[in-house]
């Protein structure tokens, strides 16, 4: 056989090979249905990749199931004190959500090795280990507390993709990000209650939520590159499952079974009814909730869903003194949301502009 005829076996075989992997490519995911197109592939992080309304759509549909599922909690199951069976009941509604997608053909079961499973696994024990220490550190510390040193969840993201990724951003991205931070702090300015204990798991649980966000993107956009609704399907029954075990250490299980059997005696059989619609309707909230964070985090960017934690604290902050009237705004917290608002947007003026750089 000449020289010649077997490099164009070899380039029949290639192209075969070549088509054969496009065609198992994610149908229903925005990046894998793009991942092709893009010849030849560069270094630009997903995000500036991702068309400017589509990322601002997601945002949208992230802060309205946001912003909707708190006002729920607050008119509704504020009573509800059984965080781990909350977070069993939210992960057990995002497994059947995703099974329907699935079986309606909304995205497809990519071909997963043993290291992947193995990835998965300890990215549940992940997600659920950062609402452990997120139960805890609120058990140690006062509220007002827990939520400055929430605030800065932006910081050690950026550190992380620094340290680890090696990845920088614009000097104007890092400026934004100081009156987020500073602003979020004065908007829950109260009495200060912790032990050097309580700041250790406080600030090692807001480690541990950037840990998390970070990974949530590089699961979707890394060299794994799953599909958000893969990502949620595979991870969502693990975590109900600790979250439920969690729940039987805690002992939330018989309080609950109690809490429910006192309501059912105490009402009409329509009352409790009413509490169970409620409470599926929490749930189903949560899921469509899931699927706008876990898609907001991989066409908007880790950094960027960790300012609109933020965001959304500002946001809430203002609704409870404009609707529910349960908070008084002073002058420090009115200052501090407007320097979130104005450092969201000094944020989002700076994205923009790194995006236009490193596409043109």
């Amino acid at each position: 056989m000449s020289y010649s005829k077997i490099n164009e076996q070899e380039e029949a075989e290639l192209a075969l090979l070549s088509n054969d992997s496009s065609s198992v490519a994610g149908s229903d995911d925005l990046e894998a249905n793009h991942k092709d197109e893009q010849s030849p592939p560069t270094t630009t992080e997903p995000e500036y990749q991702t068309p400017t309304s589509v990322k601002f759509m997601w945002l949208g549909s992230y802060f309205f199931f946001s912003m909707m599922l708190t006002l729920y909690n607050k008119l509704i199951l504020g009573s509800f004190k059984f965080p781990w069976l909350l977070t069993c009941m939210h992960t057990t509604f995002a497994s059947l959500g995703t099974l329907v997608l699935l079986k309606l053909g909304r995205f497809k079961l990519s071909r997963l090795g043993r290291k992947e499973h193995l990835i998965l696994v300890a990215f549940s024990v992940l997600f659920t280990a950062n609402i452990a220490m997120s139960n805890l550190s609120l058990s140690l510390v006062s509220l007002a507390f827990f939520q400055i040193i929430r605030n800065t969840v932006p910081i050690f993201t950026v550190l992380i993709y620094r340290g680890w990724f090696g990845r920088s951003y614009q000097l104007a991205t890092y400026l934004s990000l100081c009156p987020i931070i500073i602003g979020a702090g004065m908007t829950v300015v109260g009495e200060y209650h912790y032990s050097a204990l309580g700041l250790f798991i406080t600030i090692f649980g807001v480690v541990l939520a950037a840990v998390k966000t970070v990974t949530t993107n590089r699961l979707m956009t890394g060299s794994l590159a799953l599909p958000s609704m893969e990502l949620l399907f595979r991870m969502s029954p693990l975590a109900a499952i600790q979250s439920f075990v969690f729940a039987l250490l805690a002992g939330e299980l018989p309080e609950f079974a109690n809490t429910m059997s006192q309501r059912a005696a105490e009402s009409s059989k329509l009352a409790t009814l009413a509490t169970v619609a409620f409470l599926l309707g929490n749930g189903l909230l949560a899921f469509f909730l899931n699927v706008s964070s876990f898609q907001t985090n991989k066409l908007a960017g880790a950094l960027t869903i960790s300012v609109c934690g933020n965001l959304k604290q500002a946001l809430t902050l203002a609704i409870g003194i404009f609707i529910f009237k349960d908070f008084t705004v002073d002058l420090l917290n009115g200052t501090g949301i407007l320097l979130v608002l104005a450092g969201c947007a000094f944020f989002s003026k700076a994205e923009l502009d790194s995006k236009k750089k490193t596409t043109t």
